[in-house]
């Protein structure tokens, strides 16, 4: 029998490595090539990548969550023959399901090396560690996954032993690293029931030990549910901490009348109708955001915290977040200072449809210079969008509101819209930020000084 020993293709892009998103497969399964064994995201794509022969599983040496690099093995097959080495001239690749302009074929010459039964072991998963996923858009349901390795021990520890029997050994068997952990989790080793080779206690014992007694304090363990943050939404969580983290954020709330921007919009949509545009108040907000920029080019900048550098940008390009039923996204209006206001209607409506579809190219998610994020009908009294980084300026747009407004020393009814500045204070100080916000709400409370040429 010949092993076969797959690695992490490299799908291009400059991508390095990816994140195991879905086992579509568990050890000892027979399969078909071509058939789906792992889905994988990387910073550009999630792909599906197929099996390269007919066989049978033999292995798995990435768990969910883990990132494996482009070249390392991710899976072991067990064939009644040699691989295929047609394979690498095959057309079929991954297929994408969900964003990126993925290479035609994957290069199969790379992809696995085959070996005998007594061939070298493949390193354990975790001698490789977790490095940053990659991804940003939602993927599909797929198969229940395999137990994790955590899981298969823990599973061949009960059965070799009941619970109830009290274990203890004078002296245990531990290297110096897992001394020390259990020196630091403050745990005794004697009464670990070891599950490494020839009886020794490994730091997987006692983390499970850990989390054992813990359980004893859990009394609602059995009611809870456990998921791994993975994908995108791992991704989302990793850029939203480190915004947090990184930028000096402060938050600029104000009021814009509203009421001449629905004035404009209504006269506006029979003729955007004509032409089949969805004239939404984000297409406005568009404009004016790029407009203001224009008068404030610190706003349209990014720091570069590798060179402790400012980068100003001379094109305007406007992130419009998006949620999905895998978490928000932000696609970008390239160039948004020389579209005009239909251009921009119909780039945010083709951008928006691609996102909850899951269709977004790579290109549709790069290079944004500020973002715009709509809050929509559950939008509150006001919120503290966190800044895209590493740029330094982010509006959040609060939903178009009745309320009393003083017009010419009369209280009457006004259509009031909160917007909601965020800033690195870093960069950027209150001043002028509190400068831009008015801007940004003079145009829209006076839309037709620029909406006039809207063609």
């Amino acid at each position: 029998m010949t092993k076969l020993d797959f690695k992490m293709p490299d799908i291009g892009e400059g991508v390095t490595e990816g994140e195991i998103v879905e086992w579509f497969v568990k050890e000892g399964d027979a399969i078909a090539e071509d058939d789906p064994m792992v889905e994988v995201m990387t910073d550009k794509a999630t792909v599906t990548i197929g099996a390269p022969c007919d066989g049978r599983v033999g292995s798995l040496h990435f768990e969910v969550g883990q990132v494996a690099a482009v070249g390392e093995v991710i899976l072991t097959l067990e064939s009644g023959g040699a691989p295929e080495v047609s394979r690498q001239d095959r057309s079929s690749g991954p297929s994408a399901t969900a964003v990126g302009d993925i290479q035609d074929s994957l290069p199969g010459a790379a992809l696995f090396e085959s070996s005998s039964e007594t061939g070298r072991a493949p390193s354990p998963p975790e001698a490789r560690g977790a490095g940053r996923n990659g991804g940003t858009v939602p993927r599909r349901q797929s198969p229940v996954r395999p137990p994790s390795a955590a899981q298969r021990r823990a599973r061949r520890t009960s059965e070799r032993a009941s619970p109830e029997i009290a274990y203890f050994e004078a002296k245990p068997l531990a290297t110096p690293a897992t001394r020390r952990l259990a020196k630091e989790m403050d745990v005794d080793l004697r009464r670990i029931r070891p599950t490494g080779p020839l009886g020794r206690v490994t730091r997987e014992d006692v983390r499970a030990s850990i989390r054992g007694a813990m359980a004893q304090d859990r009394p609602h363990d059995s009611l809870e549910e456990r998921t791994p943050i993975v994908g995108m939404r791992r991704k989302i969580a990793e850029r939203m901490a480190h915004a947090k983290s990184t930028a000096a954020h402060f938050t600029f709330v104000e009021e814009c009348d509203a009421s001449r921007l629905i004035e404009m919009r209504e006269r506006l949509q029979h003729e955007a109708a004509r032409r089949g545009v969805r004239l939404t108040y984000i297409s406005f907000i568009v404009k004016a955001v790029t407009d203001a920029l224009g008068r404030h080019p610190l706003l349209n900048s990014a720091v570069d915290e590798s060179k402790n550098e400012l980068v100003t940008k001379r094109y305007y390009n406007i992130g419009v977040a998006v949620a999905t039923d895998a978490g928000l996204v932000v696609p970008v209006v390239k160039h948004a200072d020389r579209k005009r206001l239909f251009e921009v209607a119909i780039e945010v409506e083709r951008l928006s449809a691609a996102a909850r579809e899951g269709t977004l190219a790579p290109d549709d998610l790069r290079n944004s210079t500020f973002t715009i994020t709509s809050l929509g009908r559950q939008s509150g009294l006001l919120a503290t969008p966190i800044l895209n980084h590493p740029e330094v300026g982010i509006l959040g747009v609060h939903r178009i509101k009745e309320k009393p407004v003083v017009r010419d020393g009369q209280v009457v009814v006004g259509n009031v819209m909160l917007l909601s500045l965020s800033f690195d204070h870093r960069i950027v100080d209150g001043h002028v930020g509190a400068a831009f916000a008015y801007d940004v709400i003079d145009t829209l409370e006076n839309p037709t000084r620029l909406f006039n040429d809207f063609l």
